[in-house]
């Protein structure tokens, strides 16, 4: 009963939240990745240096310090086990870092082509619009304007008149012949 009420809590809870510590899910294969770069981004904080400095400090005074049969390291040697420990921390980070710097290469690289169509599908919007000014100012231009239309109808008002007086002076014509 426990194990499905499990389940159920994972389909309603989203992706993101659901992991909180980098080796955690069943059926992800992803997890050493994410591992390396849980690993590259702790050893980059100022909170690991701090924690790394302290222990060392504390290697040095306790094996310099402590009673002889307390010691594990001796000083007159050069604290080979600490020099030995952080060889060993050095020679695995290495390593995990550089992992995690291939996925952020991994990740920018789809990032970039992402960008690229992105910036390819600008440019043909922006081509096709400014096709589309053009026509558009081609068909402004074709538009008659309103002095052309006052200029048009001044022309028929003139022509109108013209013509009646025209018929005017033949309706005149007319009558005095008759």
């Amino acid at each position: 009963m426990a194990r499905a009420d499990v389940d159920d809590r994972r389909f309603e809870t989203p992706k993101g939240l659901r992991r909180s510590a980098p080796f955690r899910g069943s059926g992800d294969r992803d997890r050493f990745g994410r591992f390396t770069e849980w690993v590259a981004r702790a050893m980059g904080t100022p909170w690991f240096l701090l924690g790394l400095t302290l222990f060392v400090i504390f290697w040095m005074v306790w094996n310099t310090f402590a009673p002889e049969a307390w010691r594990f390291d001796s000083i007159e040697l050069g604290f080979i086990a600490l020099t030995l420990v952080l060889s060993l921390q050095a020679s695995y980070a290495a390593p995990l870092i550089l992992l995690a710097q291939n996925r952020q290469d991994d990740r920018d690289r789809v990032q970039i082509e992402q960008d690229r169509q992105r910036a390819e599908r600008n440019l043909a919007d922006t081509e096709y619009l400014a096709r589309e000014v053009v026509a558009l100012r081609l068909a402004v231009k074709d538009l008659a304007s309103k002095e052309f239309i006052r200029a048009e109808l001044k022309a028929i008002v003139e022509e109108l008149d013209r013509r009646d007086e025209e018929e005017g002076a033949e309706r005149a014509a007319s009558a005095s012949a008759s």
